[in-house]
C-alpha cells in the first residue's frame, strides 16, 4: 500500500499534496506504467484522510493524464512517452507551499454588436457579466496613476511595454501558473490578434501555420489575411493529432491545451509531451500556447501550462486579460523563449507598444495590490453559481430525458448533446426568433476529412451539441435561459 506524509502539508488543500505526492511518483518511475493504485477507500483508511480528499487527487490525475480508470476494476498509471524523448523531471513538482449576436451561414459563425443587442440571452458572445467589474476600484486606482505617474504617463512605452506591468505579470506568471519567466520575456499588447500577427512577422511568412478544428475561427482568419499557409489540423479527445501535424509538414502548431475552444477537453500529460516532441524535432518548430480562460477551470486545480515544462524552448505562451477582466480591456500578452528574444528586438521592436501607459500603469497596480487576484476568486465563484444553476435548471427541464452534458469542469462554458432530428441550421434560427443566440460544435469544424465515409459519420457526431458560453449570463436569467432553449425544441419549460 503506497504512504505518504501529511505532517507538513502547508495551507495547500491536502488532495493537492496527495495529487503531487503520486504525481512524482509516476514522474520517477516509483510507479510504473499499468500499476494499479489503491481503492480510494482503502487509501483514505491507509493514510488517515477522507475518501474524498482521495477522489479529488484521483480526478485531477486523470484529468491531466496521469492515470486513467477501468470500469469496476480502479485506476492505473498511464504508460507515458519515453523519457529519452523529453526530460519528464522537468516538471516534477515540488511539495512545497510556493504554489503561489451570430448568424448561420453553412459551417461559419459572423458577429456583430447589432446583432447581439436583440438577444435577451447570448450564449455566443465574449461577454461580462454586468456590474460584476470592479469600476469603484478601478476609477481609484487610475487616480492614483495620474497623481503618482504623471511624468511616466508622458513618456514613450517600451516596446514590450512598462516594467511594472511586465514585473507583475511575471510574479503573476509564477504564483499562479507556475511559469518562471523574466519580465524581459513578456510582450504586451492591445489583444491577441495583434501578437499573433507580430508572431508571424516573427517566425516568418514561410511557415505553415496549423490551426484546430473544430476551433475558434478567428485565428485562421488571422493567419488567413496575413498570406501566410494555414491547415486546419484536427482534434481527438486528448488534443491536436501529431499525425496530421506531420502529414500537413506543419511548422507552427497554435493550440489551447489547458481548455480548447468548442470541445473543452484538455491535453494529457503524455500528448503533451508528444507535442513538444514534435517541436523538438526540427530548428524551426514552435507551439503556440493559448491559455485564454486558464484563471476560470472550476473543478480540480488549473491544468500545468505547455510553456513550463518546455526545456527546448519551442513553447510561445499567450494569455489575455480580456475574459478574465473585460472584454473591452484591450490588454494581451505573450511569453517569448529566451531563444527567440534577441531576434525579436532586432527585427520587430521599432514598434510601438499599443496599449496605453495609463492603463498598463493602472492594471499592474491592479495585479500588485491584490485586486487582480480577489477579482478571479469572486469570478470564479459567482460563474460556478450560474453553472451550477444551470445544470440544475437543465436536469430538473424537460431537457433531461433528451440531452447530455460534458465538459462542464473546464471552464466557461460547458456542452449540451441534445436528442433531435432537427438540423442545427434549423435549430439556431427558431432560437434567434425566441431571443436566444446559440452556437453549435458543428460550426467549429473546417476542413475536409480523408474520405466521404469518415466525413458522414463525423457529421452526424458532431451535430446537436449546443456550446453553453455562460460567460455573460446573469445569475437570475438562468431560469430563463433554459426556458428558451426549451421553448425552440417545442418543449414545455
Amino acid at each position: 500500500m503506497l504512504t505518504y506524509s501529511f505532517a507538513d502539508t502547508g495551507p495547500e488543500p491536502l488532495y493537492i499534496h496527495l495529487y503531487k505526492c503520486i504525481k512524482n511518483d509516476i514522474l520517477d518511475s516509483i510507479l510504473l506504467p499499468g500499476t494499479k493504485l489503491p481503492s480510494k477507500r482503502s487509501f483514505a483508511k491507509n493514510l488517515g484522510i477522507s475518501n474524498i480528499t482521495v477522489e479529488n487527487a484521483y480526478a485531477q490525475l486523470q484529468a491531466e493524464g496521469f492515470i486513467y480508470s477501468v470500469p469496476k476494476k480502479g485506476f492505473y498509471v498511464t504508460e507515458l512517452p519515453d523519457k529519452g524523448v523529453m526530460p519528464f523531471n522537468s516538471i516534477r513538482t515540488e511539495n512545497k507551499n510556493t504554489e503561489y449576436g451570430t448568424k448561420w451561414h453553412g459551417s461559419k459563425i459572423e458577429s456583430s454588436k447589432e446583432e447581439g443587442s436583440q438577444f435577451e440571452i447570448d450564449l455566443v458572445s465574449n461577454t461580462a457579466p454586468p456590474g460584476k467589474f470592479p469600476f469603484s476600484i478601478w476609477a481609484r486606482l487610475m487616480r492614483e496613476v495620474i497623481s503618482e505617474k504623471s511624468s511616466e504617463l508622458m513618456k514613450k512605452s517600451p516596446w514590450g511595454g512598462i516594467m511594472e506591468l511586465r514585473s507583475a505579470i511575471s510574479l503573476n506568471l509564477k504564483q499562479f501558473r507556475n511559469m518562471e519567466v523574466s519580465p524581459g520575456q513578456i510582450i504586451t499588447g492591445a489583444g491577441t490578434e495583434y501578437l499573433y500577427t507580430l508572431i508571424i512577422q516573427l517566425l516568418g511568412y514561410d511557415k505553415i501555420y496549423a490551426v484546430e478544428t473544430p476551433g475558434y475561427k478567428k485565428i485562421a482568419q488571422i493567419y488567413k489575411s496575413n498570406n501566410v499557409a494555414c491547415e486546419y489540423i484536427p482534434v481527438d479527445n486528448s488534443g491536436i493529432i501529431i499525425e496530421e501535424l506531420e502529414r500537413h509538414n506543419a511548422d507552427v502548431a497554435h493550440i489551447s491545451p489547458s481548455h480548447h475552444y468548442p470541445t473543452g477537453i484538455a491535453t494529457p500529460v503524455s500528448r503533451r509531451y508528444e507535442i513538444l516532441a514534435w517541436a523538438a524535432e526540427e530548428p524551426d518548430r514552435y507551439i503556440i500556447e493559448d491559455d485564454y480562460d486558464s484563471e476560470f477551470r472550476l473543478a480540480g486545480k488549473q491544468m500545468p501550462t505547455l510553456q513550463s515544462i518546455d526545456i527546448m524552448e519551442r513553447v510561445i505562451y499567450i494569455n489575455t486579460f480580456t475574459k478574465s477582466l473585460a472584454p473591452t480591456i484591450r490588454i494581451s500578452y505573450m511569453v517569448l523563449p529566451v531563444t527567440l528574444l534577441e531576434k525579436f528586438h532586432s527585427k520587430l521592436s521599432f514598434y510601438s507598444c499599443t496599449v496605453s501607459n495609463f492603463e498598463q500603469y493602472t492594471l499592474a497596480k491592479f495585479i500588485n495590490d491584490g485586486y487582480f487576484e480577489k477579482h478571479i476568486n469572486r469570478m470564479r465563484n459567482y460563474y460556478r453559481k450560474v453553472r451550477d444553476g444551470l445544470l440544475k435548471e437543465i436536469k430538473n427541464s424537460s431537457l433531461s430525458g433528451i440531452s447530455e452534458i460534458s465538459e462542464e469542469g473546464s471552464g466557461l462554458h460547458f456542452l449540451l448533446k441534445i436528442h433531435t432530428d432537427m438540423p442545427d441550421s434549423e435549430y439556431i434560427e427558431i432560437c434567434r426568433k425566441n431571443k436566444i443566440n446559440v452556437s453549435c460544435l458543428s460550426q467549429y469544424y473546417t476542413g475536409e476529412e480523408k474520405n466521404h465515409d469518415k466525413e458522414n459519420k463525423n457529421n452526424k457526431e458532431r451535430q446537436h451539441i449546443i456550446i453553453m458560453d455562460y460567460s455573460g449570463i446573469r445569475l437570475e436569467d438562468v431560469e430563463k435561459t433554459v426556458k428558451l432553449l426549451c421553448k425552440s425544441l417545442n418543449l414545455p419549460g
